[in-house]
């Protein structure tokens, strides 16, 4: 079985790469416009998500051969390493929850919001695999190649941060493209260091399972197209401030919880 915790292992490599891979791209999404997209994501972010996945590939490719590639390739569906099957639990549940507070919140506040809309869910049954394909394309890099050789150097605290920040910067230059502000870039940098600190919670306490983070991502995808919004309001997009604090206030609730070193380890057996 494939493991990302040999010393042959370069985050560092990894990283360049993706930034290697995606710059085209970057020059690209100036020249194109693409819209009705979910969330008018731009379409280059869609090409994007599978970077990190092919930058893995090349690695391995290199470092093992077709063999590590297949051993890689065989993570997306290492399910059988979630031995605790309660955090099924927390895998699937725990961004509807978000986005559920992010709702009560924003009713609390009498912030302008959606009032009846019908959710397509036939199409957004579609949605979802093409969620968890997408979702798949950025966690077999992140988590299936990076986090390991970063967490035996600098704990799973540190490695979250780092991958966290790194994945916000890939997402610049389209959120600068939509339109967005600084201050609406801070937050959206909180909210995706938040989320990957869950993701490397997840992957830790779920036997490092692969599966489980794609699971949990494409779960946070899924709730950001379901979200209540219509033509005059997307609260997501709206409010950053609540919508990528609440997901950095869950973040730190598990940083205090499990001890940062491994954020496996509950403090309060």
């Amino acid at each position: 079985m494939y493991t990302s915790t040999s010393s042959n292992k370069s985050p560092l490599k990894f990283f360049l790469l993706v930034f290697a891979l995606i710059i085209p791209l970057w020059v690209i999404e100036t020249m194109v416009e693409v819209k009705r997209l979910p969330l008018d994501v731009p379409i280059t972010d869609l090409i994007a998500a599978f970077l990190p996945l092919i930058a893995a590939c090349t690695l391995v490719y290199k470092e093992e051969g077709i063999i590590g590639i297949k051993s890689l390739l065989k993570r997306v569906f290492d399910f059988s390493r979630i031995r605790q099957k309660i955090w099924y639990l927390p895998v699937i549940f725990l961004m509807p929850i978000i986005y559920l507070l992010i709702y009560g919140v924003m009713h609390l506040f009498r912030l302008p919001l959606p009032v009846g809309v019908e959710i397509p869910f036939l199409k957004n049954a579609v949605i979802s695999v093409a969620f968890f394909i997408l979702a798949t394309g950025e966690e077999v890099g992140w988590s299936g190649y990076a986090v390991d050789s970063m967490q035996e150097r600098w704990g799973a605290l540190t490695t979250a941060i780092i991958i966290g920040l790194v994945w916000a910067i890939l997402h610049y230059p389209s959120i600068i493209q939509q339109g967005h502000d600084f201050i609406w870039i801070l937050w959206a940098t909180l909210g995706t260091v938040g989320m990957r600190i869950l993701i490397v919670w997840l992957y830790n306490n779920t036997g490092k399972s692969v599966f489980a983070c794609i699971i949990f991502h494409s779960m946070a995808n899924i709730g950001r197209i379901l979200f209540p919004k219509d033509q005059n309001h997307n609260p997501l997009v709206d409010y950053p401030d609540i919508h990528y604090s609440i997901i950095a206030i869950a973040a730190v609730i598990v940083v205090f919880l499990w001890e940062s070193k491994t954020l496996a380890r509950y403090k309060y057996t």
